[in-house]
């Protein structure tokens, strides 16, 4: 098995690459400011400058990007024009990353020319303050969500985000077909890149370089949306269960019961894990199919290697 990489906790990013990947959604429109798209963006929250437009700067949140709603909006039109130079100013003197005004409202003279001075980026947005902070912070929890890749293919087996980890030439991929032919999704093949997304949920995906496409050893590169249907690829997909390929030598230990439960650890995350010995004549792929489906009982509150050792037990005491 490869050495494990080394989880990546992004530090920031830059303007230019949020707005890249947020504009449609947010459906932005950049203004003013357009020399400073390279400023990165160091905090993950949004912060109204409610008390920084009346002139108190005490605990002003500069590291985050600004949001001028209809509210703030209202208060600076009663502001003369010199007046309100002079506090867009002040506030981007304080280094902010970037300003964003909802509601399609129009910016202020003063703020354009005050972003441009500075060269911080200005944008105006169709969504309304309420959606539009929503949805910015969750496309900057995403961001700056701890990350990290794994070796392995991840397939969504009925609902059931399942990582299937082997050294190289196992038959991950020979199950993950199979896994395809019965009607399950392929998310990511070969190298899986996983974020948290909370303390305990774990989201894995591809690159966008090889999505839909997956490696088959003599057959070489097959792309699955095209063999299969694009129901036959998934995006992204949480991970509720890992299962380890190791292959089979006399005398291992193999789970008979399922009684104890293993886990894997991915990013401080402990994942249900699962090893099944790979051995001529076993078809893993149903074996895949079956463990995932008990995952999903389990996830339901029902455990039947504990609901029959409970009955065992009743079955001995009252003999």
């Amino acid at each position: 098995m490869p050495l494990r990489p080394q989880a990546k906790v992004p530090d920031g990013i830059s303007v230019q690459d949020f707005y890249t990947k947020a504009k449609d959604t947010l459906k932005l429109s950049l203004v003013a400011g357009e020399n400073g798209l390279k400023r990165m963006i160091r905090d993950k929250t949004v912060n109204r400058p409610a008390l920084a437009i009346t002139g108190y700067f005490r605990n002003f949140a500069s590291r985050r990007v600004q949001l001028f709603g209809a509210g703030e909006m209202a208060y600076l039109k009663d502001h003369p024009e010199e007046d309100l130079l002079q506090l867009m100013r002040s506030i981007v003197a304080c280094t902010v990353p970037c300003m964003f005004v909802s509601r399609n409202l129009v910016p202020f003279k003063a703020m354009l020319q005050a972003a441009n001075e500075s060269r911080t980026p200005l944008f105006r947005s169709q969504l309304n303050s309420r959606d539009l902070t929503n949805m910015m912070t969750i496309m900057l929890e995403q961001e700056f969500a701890p990350k990290i890749s794994e070796h392995g293919t991840l397939m969504d087996v009925r609902g059931i985000g399942t990582l299937i980890r082997g050294k190289s030439g196992v038959g991950k991929s020979e199950c993950a077909l199979a896994l395809i032919e019965r009607g399950h999704s392929l998310v990511a093949d070969d190298l899986v890149y996983i974020r948290q997304i909370n303390d305990t949920e774990l989201v894995g995906r591809s690159s966008e370089l090889n999505r839909g496409y997956m490696e088959c050893r003599g057959i070489g590169i097959i792309n699955i949306a095209e063999l299969f249907g694009i129901r036959a690829v998934r995006v992204e997909k949480n991970i509720n269960l890992v299962v380890t390929f190791a292959e089979w030598t006399l005398g291992m230990d193999e789970e008979r019961t399922g009684l104890e439960q293993d886990y894997f650890e991915i990013l401080g995350v402990r994942i249900p894990h699962i090893v099944l010995p790979v051995r001529p004549g076993r078809d893993l792929a149903r074996l895949v199919e079956v463990a995932s489906m008990v995952q999903a009982l389990k996830m339901l509150g029902h455990d039947s290697a504990k609901e029959f050792n409970d009955r065992l037990i009743r079955h001995m005491t009252q003999s």
